[in-house]
């Protein structure tokens, strides 16, 4: 998208204004479709740097994570925590992960959270 979606923009200004991580969202990014929760920018940043700071060989990266760059004014990015890739009948990862998406790049988006069968 050259012009990120205002309706987007409002939805995750409210996600980042009510500091919850209820929102299910699902998106198309480059042909790639993502579905999951949506979490404020904040704690989306904790968590990565939290699963970083655990990890032996990537925890001198978790420092990047908890430095806040946001500049005030309307959102440009969405946060998704326990977020999937679908492909086919699976969700990559099954278990779900920490994606960040540029609103801009969404071409298509729905509110809820797809689910998969592995049947």
């Amino acid at each position: 998208m050259s012009k990120p979606d205002e309706l987007l923009v409002d939805v995750a200004a409210l996600v980042e204004s009510e500091q919850s991580n209820q929102m299910s969202l699902t998106v198309v990014v480059g042909g790639a479709l993502i579905t999951g929760r949506l979490a404020p920018e904040a704690v989306w940043r904790q968590r990565v740097s939290e699963v970083l700071a655990d990890s032996v060989r990537l925890r001198e990266f978790s420092g990047v994570f908890t430095t806040t760059t946001r500049e005030d004014g309307p959102p440009t990015h969405l946060h998704f925590h326990m977020a999937r890739i679908l492909q086919g009948t699976v969700g990559i990862p099954e278990t779900g992960g920490m994606h960040r998406v540029s609103i801009a790049d969404v071409s298509a988006w729905t509110m809820g959270d797809f689910s998969y069968s592995d049947h």
